[in-house]
Parts: structure tokens; sequence; C-alpha cells
């Protein structure tokens, strides 16, 4: 057994393979004892480390684990995926969607983190938890899926309110904007704050991707990360945005193990 792991800022990430055959698991980061205790007992012929906690991770840990940079790691690990559902792109912008927003761009023999934003799925879940209380992602997902964004957020349609503007209406001229003409914040229900919290991550998500692209002539943005588990609003958020912008946007099945991936692919190659 060979097992790469990706200790994030909110999530562990474990991939494992066994007779070629891939497992996939994640945990909580407050849980990184008793993950490390896990890993402890099993018998693996290596484990490779990646991730701002790995450090920690392995103060926990029976045996000394090889260490790989994170970003080495999750593009290594990316490829792997495309190689297995797309092998003709050559070149692309890899948006990383984690506690916050790392943006690489990657060519057919090399890669380089090209920037980020501090707006990512730490930012999902601090503003869900100010706005509305809650703290459960999935119930922070699931909410959002019903909730609407048109009394909160100002399109650039409400602007020009029925003129032609001079760009498309359905860009979003001011996240939450919308509510400075609107009700007090008490009156809009947690769907709807929780929709345009999403919609801000999102169209900041997008936005930085399609432009740290064009920088470069890159077109084609491919996007992985934890904040994508079962957030089909996200998704489509990203999706729409990124293709309004100009560029394609490529969700790759798996994309929140990346790192893990790339670690594990590195340590049976050592």
């Amino acid at each position: 057994m060979n097992i790469g792991i990706d200790v994030g800022g909110t999530l562990i990430k474990v991939a494992s393979m066994e007779n070629n055959v891939w497992n996939y698991c994640k945990f909580p980061v407050a849980q990184l004892e008793n993950v490390a205790t896990k890993i402890n007992s099993l018998d693996a012929e290596h484990i490779c480390l990646t991730g701002g906690k790995a450090s920690l991770f392995e103060s926990f840990m029976k045996r000394k684990p090889l260490h790989m940079v994170e970003f080495e790691a999750t593009c290594l690990g990316t490829q792997y995926l495309l190689n297995k559902c797309d092998p003709s792109l050559e070149e692309y912008v890899l948006t990383n969607v984690g506690t916050g927003t790392s943006i690489h761009r990657v060519g057919k023999s090399k890669h380089e983190r090209i920037g980020g934003s501090g707006v990512g799925g730490g930012t999902l879940l601090g503003l869900a938890r100010l706005l509305t209380g809650q703290t459960d992602y999935k119930t922070i997902v699931h909410l959002a899926s019903k909730g609407t964004r048109d009394r909160i957020d100002l399109k650039v349609s409400h602007i020009y309110e029925g003129a032609e503007p001079p760009i498309p209406g359905d860009l979003t001229a001011s996240n939450f904007g919308r509510i400075l003409n609107s009700l007090a914040a008490q009156e809009f229900t947690h769907e709807e704050l929780l929709a345009s919290v999403v919609g801000l991550v999102g169209e900041t998500v997008a936005t930085t991707s399609v432009l740290a692209g064009q920088k470069f002539g890159v077109t084609s943005v491919v996007f992985i990360g934890s904040t994508f588990i079962q957030n089909d609003l996200l998704k489509e958020t990203v999706k729409s945005y990124t293709i309004l912008r100009g560029a394609l946007p490529i969700f790759v099945e798996k994309g929140e193990y990346s790192g893990a991936i790339g670690a594990l692919l590195f340590g049976a190659a050592s």
C-alpha cells in the first residue's frame, strides 16, 4: 500500500493505492491526531505528506514520512487525473479552491504559481457563520442551493434599468450591493444570504482565474479543491461566470484529492 496525505487548513485528504486500486477519504483537520494514529496502524510501503499542516501531522507519526511541496503535489495529481479524461490538454490555468484559492499556470514541461486569493472555502464558512449562524458545511450548501440572489446582489442590468448596458447585464456590479436599497438585513432568509455568499466566492474565483489566464494567453481553467465537494451551486456559478468571462471551465472528478494523489505518486516513485 502507498499513501498520500494532503493536510490542509480545513480538511485532511487521504489517497491510498493497494493492488492498483485507488481509495479516497477525508477528515476534518480537527481530527489530525486521530487520523495520524490510524495511518500509524497501516502497513504502508510509502507514506508521503503535503499541505500546510504536514509538519504538524508528522509530529504524531511513528515513522518518518516523505514530504512534497504542496503546489508541486497538486499539479502532479491534477495532471494525473486530467490524463484520464482529457490527455490532449497541454496548457491551462489550475485553480485550487480550498480554504483560500491558489492559482497556477501549467504548461507542457513546467508549472508556476501565478497568484491567489484569500476568497475561498474559508470565506464561505466564515461569512455563513457571521450572517446566519450556520457552521455545518452540508447544511450551508443545502440552504444556499434553495436561495436566490435577486434581492441582495446588484447586477449591471439593475443599474441601467432597461437601457442597453456596455457590458453583459448578467454580470454582478456589486455583491450584496442591492441591500443598500432593500429592507433591513434581518428580513433576508438564510437561503438568500447563503446563495449570495456562494455567488461572491464563485464569481471572485472565476474572475481572478480568467484574468490570470489572459495574462498568459491561456483560455482553459481547471478547477479543483475541497470547496466544490457536493457544492453544485458553486460549480455552476464558477462555470457560468468563467464562460461569461470568455474562458473554458474544466472540473475533474476527485479533484479535491489532487494534492494527496500527487504526494502518493511522488512517494511511490521515490
